[in-house]
């Protein structure tokens, strides 16, 4: 297959492309902004028409949580018009695509795992904005798959894991959000499971994924202290009230993985083996 990656500068997407090497029965295209903008409906038609692209998993997004409440505009034009250019170029073609998107499309007032038709309830623009991509993915590309995850991190980019242990190593004290539970996500782990739907075939519909287990942001900071063995830094909770951000977090975003792992017959790692496994690589 001829398959298409956006957002390839991206945790994901390095990812994405380190799996590549270990799957070269497919041809690869892996663009960024640099080599295709993903806002421009008319450059994704041809690039997708020229290339004869079979498939697109679509690892580019408007990330920044905060700063998407002050830009809801550029927010909309890559994570809900975007996605929609892509489908509709590569569903015309009878195509696949595999959207990546969030635990933000629920508004975390749950307190067991949230399931795929658990109903929607997004409470930021972040989240507002990458409900809107899902369902214009689905309308516009009928062999898609969603594919939500959450707490997402990697050896590459700028991530919470890579943030913590720098400021571990700089400060005495670190004051960490104890009271939102969700379970980390290794950007790996998700490629190997992209990898795996891809080679195996798509079967659409809405999958979450992330590690297995649970933890709050706290227990996660005094896991990564522990495997990157920084002792001096003490950590403190904190309640979210003490923390306050422009945009909205979910309090508990513990996503239930059970469709994915029987559908592609999965073995999703715990989340602590996995950050192990990233702390050592770093």
């Amino acid at each position: 297959m001829k398959i298409l990656i956006t957002g390839c500068n991206g945790q994901l997407g390095n990812e994405m492309q380190l799996l590549e090497k270990e799957n070269p029965q497919h041809t690869y295209f892996n663009t960024d902004v640099a080599e295709l903008d993903i806002t421009d409906q008319a450059a994704i038609e041809k690039f997708v028409e020229e290339n004869e692209i079979d498939g697109i998993v679509n690892c580019a997004a408007y990330t920044a949580v905060d700063k998407a409440e002050d830009n809801e505009a550029l927010c909309q034009r890559l994570n809900a018009e975007a996605p929609a250019y892509l489908a509709h170029a590569v569903g015309q073609r009878g195509g696949w695509m595999i959207q990546i998107s969030t635990d933000y499309v629920f508004d975390g007032t749950k307190h067991t795992p949230y399931v795929e038709d658990d109903e929607t309830c997004p409470n930021s623009v972040y989240g507002r904005t990458k409900l809107v991509g899902e369902l214009n993915v689905q309308k516009l590309c009928e062999r898609s798959m969603i594919i939500r995850t959450a707490w997402l991190y990697s050896t590459f980019g700028n991530n919470f894991v890579k943030t913590m242990i720098r400021l571990g190593k700089e400060r005495p004290v670190l004051g960490v959000i104890f009271d939102q539970i969700g379970t980390p996500t290794y950007a790996r782990d998700l490629a190997v499971a992209i990898m795996t739907a891809i080679n195996e075939g798509i079967v659409p519909g809405i999958y979450h994924f992330s590690n297995e287990g649970v933890t709050s942001w706290y227990d996660f900071t005094k896991a990564i202290h522990r495997i990157a063995g920084i002792k001096e830094c003490q950590v403190r909770p904190l309640h979210t009230a003490e923390y306050p951000t422009p945009a909205n977090r979910p309090h508990y975003s513990v996503l239930d993985k059970t469709k994915i792992k029987q559908t592609y017959t999965l073995e999703i790692p715990y989340w602590e083996e996995s950050l192990a496994e990233c702390i050592a690589k770093l």
